[in-house]
């Protein structure tokens, strides 16, 4: 039976994304060129002059390997957003070497959502894990979603505690989407799919090689609208996405320790480099505002692309939801927060920071240092 054309241009993408030596730049230039995954594909299989392993590949693909990429794509919850996707994040596609696609097991709306990246030591002291729970809590019920690499330590912790707020948290894997590393952090990982997502730019089944683990950290800061390493030796892998977050213009805070501790020092360097000193969450939420902005102008693009004529409208259909109604009556003229909110409403926090987001985008409500208000 014929594959039908969009589940064709599908297998495509997965035959471009496991061909040896193409990597993301590789795969995003020849989907530009040619117009579309099936069309890279076919001219590679008649283009000779490429290597001889990649020209194979693309003439005749894995069909074990792609075969096993449709089971997953198959499965409930499990998405796939390549680069063309209207759905893939618009912050992500800005950074200088941004991923061929994402698999992704959860919401991919998500992805959409404000997210401040938490990261750190896999060792952490009992200190330092008691500073991202305090951080992570403190930006999910701003209204951000934390986004992590599901480490041992620091990740771990912020994970857990934007779960235990009841707001959502995006974890940015090092392996496969079918793959949990670590493995005790299997639970870990079906909560977060449960309420966030699960991110990965590697094909079902890949393993957890050294060099994706930096790769993964490019992602968790292209995601953010800034980053905060919480502790860090000097050779933690942490730095590499405090670089990666300069040199993607997202704002990088450290929190300061004890000089005595060999866990603060990479902290420390960041911020002798120019990483902003945090103390105290708001003093991250507030300089992560211009930032936040461009996740907005992104939202309201693609809302306005994919709006109705009679988008004039949408207010007062918000505002004939029950849950919407409920919200707008629970805001004032004074900004309130969203826990606030969330407590008035007697709605999850995720979802009422969604809503204000819509509501935000179509004028209705602003948002001011994490508190929001009738316009």
């Amino acid at each position: 039976m014929p594959i039908e054309s969009s589940a064709a241009e599908t297998r495509a993408w997965f035959a471009l994304l496991r061909a040896p030596g193409l990597g993301a730049a590789g795969v995003r230039a020849l989907v530009e060129r040619h117009g579309g995954a099936a069309a890279a594909c076919a001219a590679g299989a008649r283009d000779a002059s490429l290597d001889a392993a990649l020209h194979s590949a693309l003439r005749t693909p894995d069909a074990a390997a792609l075969a096993g990429d449709e089971a997953w794509l198959a499965g409930a919850n499990n998405h796939f957003l390549p680069f063309t996707h209207a759905d893939f994040p618009s912050l992500l596609r800005d950074i200088p070497d941004p991923p061929a696609a994402l698999f992704v097991t959860g919401d991919p709306a998500v992805l959409w959502t404000p997210q401040i990246g938490v990261v750190g030591a896999r060792s952490a002291s009992h200190a330092g894990l008691a500073n991202a729970r305090a951080f992570a809590k403190a930006f999910a019920l701003a209204g951000n979603t934390i986004t992590s690499g599901l480490a041992e330590g620091i990740d771990g912790a912020a994970h857990a505690a934007a779960l235990d707020a009841g707001a959502r948290t995006v974890a940015v894997l090092g392996t496969g989407p079918d793959l949990v590393y670590p493995r005790r952090h299997r639970a870990l990982a079906h909560a977060i799919a449960a309420s966030g997502a699960l991110v990965s730019e590697f094909p079902p089944g890949t393993p957890g090689k050294p060099d994706h683990f930096p790769r993964r950290n490019r992602l968790i800061s292209g995601l953010s609208l800034g980053v905060l390493v919480v502790e860090a030796g000097l050779n933690s892998g942490s730095l590499i996405t405090a670089r990666c977050a300069a040199e993607q213009g997202r704002e990088v805070f450290a929190l300061p320790g004890s000089i005595h501790n060999p866990l603060a020092r990479g902290c420390h360097r960041l911020i002798r480099d120019g990483a902003r000193l945090a103390e105290t969450a708001e003093e991250v939420l507030a300089g992560l505002a211009n930032v936040g902005a461009l996740l907005a102008e992104g939202l309201r693009e693609r809302i306005d692309a994919e709006a109705e004529p009679a988008s004039a409208e949408r207010p007062a259909g918000r505002a004939a939801d029950p849950e919407y109604a409920r919200l707008l009556g629970a805001l004032e003229a004074d900004p309130v927060a969203l826990d606030v909110l969330a407590a008035r409403t007697s709605l999850p926090a995720a979802a009422v920071s969604s809503m204000l987001l819509m509501l935000e985008l179509e004028g209705i409500v602003t948002a001011e240092q994490g508190r929001y208000r009738r316009v």
